[in-house]
């Protein structure tokens, strides 16, 4: 084992929910090195940019994984599967937690998809770990009597927070990673006597349309939380009237904020429907105009948050960092209004990120993909409104004249080669031109 590893030096850990996970993903941080989760879904290409931009030297991965890594080639990485001997230490025998500065130093890389398709790498001290976690614990007071049913990946912002504030008390989790049976998830929470259950809205909308969930009484269920995008009102009432007593709490975050930002208090989800509430203990969340004063009542403006979860920066990107990241406050990209006690309710994303179940998609990405094919003049990528995903990928194509080989299944079959499931079009609609303005850009909100 590589034993010079210090507090620079980034660790990629790929991996399911599991216990290989945890170990590592704890043993990296306590160690004083950088952890760097990544979905294991990711391309090899996205993989390979993340480890030539971090100059990695090691990597933890579960064995179902390892082949995809070794393919990539590095001589001189070394790779930790669940199958090798893991009794290894992972720093410099001179180097100890003492020697961390905890709100300087970085202790997690999550990355995020960037508008410009390669993959940023969001920075996170040790000081926003432990600030946005002990905000989540007061809000959702949580004890070590508490137990979560895991669905979301720890490798996405809003799973890692579930673990930091679970084992943070001393608590308990449940994982199940078989979301493609959701009645498992029913199920379990059950079994399980799970307390709390938290997913994005693609989450609940499946758990409603497909199990049994309407007909399921939750005894021993304190609470549950969504985030990750909004969730459709019809949803929201349905999750009312099947679990009673139950607190929802609707939230919104961030990977940029460590996780949560905001949260609405349960006994407001019905005078405050739509409402992602108001800024948690110790962030202040801001709506402000172009000229960065605070919104009149009803006006639109965007969402501005200030306090120690807000990350260090992007990773080797000063120029994404500067955009965001002005006089210490995060710029979220989201429009906003607020009503007239503070409560902020999103109108729309600046950004034309797609939050597909939760995972953030570059549409340029997949656009530069479909124009690899010769009989493709144009094409353009936008999120659309999906029951199932909450949003989904809808790519609008111009082809060339007399092409009626190219069709659906054609760039389906052509996106699924280079494209993980998550990011291929769920929809695709030919055009014989894109509406376009007196500049030539094309009026995406004529599409949509």
């Amino acid at each position: 084992m590589n034993k010079n590893l210090s507090k620079k030096n980034a660790v990629l850990l790929v991996s399911e929910n599991s216990n290989f996970f945890i170990e590592n993903y704890f043993g990296i941080i306590k160690s004083g090195a950088i952890c760097v989760p990544i979905n294991p879904a990711l391309s090899s290409n996205e993989i390979k940019y993340i480890i030539d931009s971090l100059n990695i030297k090691v990597i933890f991965t579960q064995n179902k994984f390892s082949e995809k890594i070794r393919s990539l080639n590095y001589k001189d990485v070394e790779i930790y599967t669940d199958k090798s001997d893991l009794n290894i230490i992972c720093y410099e025998e001179n180097n100890n937690t003492d020697n961390i500065n905890i709100k300087e130093d970085v202790a997690v890389i999550l990355f995020t998809s960037g508008s410009t398709g390669n993959p940023k790498g969001v920075m996170l001290t040790h000081y926003n770990l432990i600030y946005n976690t002990n905000s989540i614990i007061e809000y959702l007071k949580l004890t070590n009597k508490d137990r979560v049913e895991t669905v979301l990946p720890f490798y996405y912002c809003y799973g890692t927070s579930i673990l930091h504030t679970h084992f943070r008390v001393g608590g308990s989790l449940v994982i199940n990673n078989k979301f493609m049976f959701p009645q498992t998830v029913i199920e379990d929470i059950n079994k399980y006597n799970c307390t709390g259950f938290s997913g994005v809205p693609s989450t609940y909308q499946i758990l409603l349309r497909m199990t049994d969930m309407k007909n399921t009484k939750f005894p021993t269920l304190r609470y549950i939380t969504q985030a990750g995008g909004k969730l459709p009102e019809i949803f929201i009432k349905q999750l009312i009237d099947i679990l009673g007593v139950v607190d929802i709490f609707i939230m919104y975050g961030q990977t940029e904020a460590t996780a949560r930002l905001s949260y609405l208090p349960p006994y407001l989800i019905k005078e405050k429907m739509n409402s992602i509430g108001r800024g948690i203990k110790g962030t202040q969340l801001q709506v402000l105009n172009s000229e960065g004063k605070k919104v009149k009542v009803g006006e639109i403006g965007e969402v501005v948050a200030q306090g120690d979860n807000i990350m260090k920066g992007y990773f080797n990107d000063k120029q994404a960092t500067d955009k965001v990241l002005i006089k210490g406050k995060l710029y979220t990209g989201d429009v906003a209004k607020v009503d007239d006690e503070g409560y902020i309710y999103i109108v729309a994303r600046e950004k034309n990120i797609i939050k597909s179940g939760g995972i953030r998609i570059s549409p340029k990405e997949i656009e530069d993909v479909i124009l690899q094919i010769p009989e493709v003049v144009e094409c353009v990528v936008i999120g659309v409104l999906d029951d199932i995903l909450g949003e989904a990928a809808k790519a609008f194509v111009v082809l060339v004249a007399d092409k009626p080989f190219v069709d659906f299944k054609y760039i389906l079959d052509f996106c699924k080669k280079q494209l993980p499931s998550y990011k291929t079009p769920r929809y695709i609609e030919f055009l014989s031109t894109l509406p376009k303005n007196s500049s030539g850009k094309v009026l995406i909100k004529q599409l949509k």
